[in-house]
């Protein structure tokens, strides 16, 4: 990964539905499955869990209860959490509100050690860039974690390229490997990345680690159908616009001309950018996280992959990923 020797799989099991959408029966299933189906990268956060009538912390809970059942699971996953937003713990006080001090990262990561029933994380991500917080502070805090072995490695999520680009000449002022992987949404109906951030990562030599790679359920061929109403793209459908309702019939039409599922075909397209190295899936059964290891195989040519850019074009007018070439 990046600039590591770090190797993880070209997909990574996002895990914000267990609990609020997944139970916990179902989601140990989807851990079992996504290792025997060779996804070794699991990502998570201390927030997620507090959906749906649920609680921070509740996610990070049963992935620690699935670890605990042994056979060399935790050994066999590369691990992610996050910090930065309130955990609604009333002893933070104050230091609950989102934010990257030094007292909030060690006091965060403990507790999502503790719920997670281990010893470290090979990843630790800051959740969201914090104007306030000197890199100072935050690279101080992450160097003691890495000195002692509780964090193998730094990332970010959601910053800009000018955020990515500060952090890392502070870090290298300091003499620090810094920010390996930038987390990021970025899916067909969502590629102004590819303007400013895709490149930046790629310069940097960073990783890059895509959420949302179904826009919401959106590219999941769900639209006009009588799917499953848990489904988050029901509750955006009625506010679609024209335009975008046609960008969606055309892709449908593509894909089942091509005899795939739109949800594969989103994902296989994210797979094929140079710059990413793993689309954060997020299956609420095992069912769909099946479905989703076919986006490893499908392999698009280049007319396939044109007629995709002329239904979702880029951002820059260019043929896709010019800058890289």
């Amino acid at each position: 990964m990046g600039r590591t020797g770090l190797k993880v799989s070209r997909l990574c099991l996002g895990t914000m539905n267990f609990g609020p959408n997944t139970d916990e029966k179902e989601a140990f299933a989807i851990m079992d499955r996504a290792l025997d189906g060779g996804i070794n990268f699991f990502d998570t956060a201390n927030m997620y869990g507090n959906r749906n009538g649920g609680y921070s912390g509740w996610t990070e809970e049963i992935i620690g209860r699935w670890f605990a059942q042994g056979g060399g699971r935790r050994e066999k996953v590369v691990l992610t959490s996050k910090v930065y937003n309130d955990m609604f713990d009333e002893n933070d006080g104050p230091n609950g509100e989102p934010g990257l001090s030094a007292y909030k990262i060690r006091r965060h990561l403990e507790g999502s050690l503790r719920r997670l029933q281990t010893d470290h994380l090979e990843l630790y991500f800051m959740h969201s860039y914090d104007r306030e917080a000197d890199w100072d502070e935050i690279w101080g805090v992450y160097e003691a974690l890495v000195a002692q072995g509780k964090v193998f490695y730094a990332g970010s999520s959601n910053f800009g390229a000018r955020h990515l680009i500060l952090s890392q000449r502070k870090a290298e002022n300091r003499n620090f490997l810094g920010l390996v992987c930038e987390q990021h949404k970025y899916n067909l109906l969502c590629r102004l990345p590819e303007l400013e951030l895709l490149p930046a990562a790629k310069e940097m030599g960073m990783g890059v680690m895509t959420w949302s790679p179904l826009a919401m359920g959106l590219l999941s061929g769900n639209i006009g159908k009588n799917s499953d109403s848990k489904q988050r793209s029901k509750k955006f459908e009625q506010n679609l616009s024209p335009q975008m309702q046609k960008q969606l019939r055309d892709f449908s039409d593509l894909c089942s001309r091509i005899g795939e599922n739109e949800a594969e075909v989103a994902i296989a397209w994210i797979l094929s950018h140079p710059s990413v190295t793993a689309p954060v899936i997020g299956p609420r059964t095992v069912d769909q996280l099946e479905r989703t290891l076919r986006a490893l195989d499908i392999k698009l040519d280049k007319d396939i992959s044109g007629e995709i850019d002329e239904i979702f074009p880029g951002p820059g007018g260019e043929a896709p990923w010019a800058y890289l070439r």
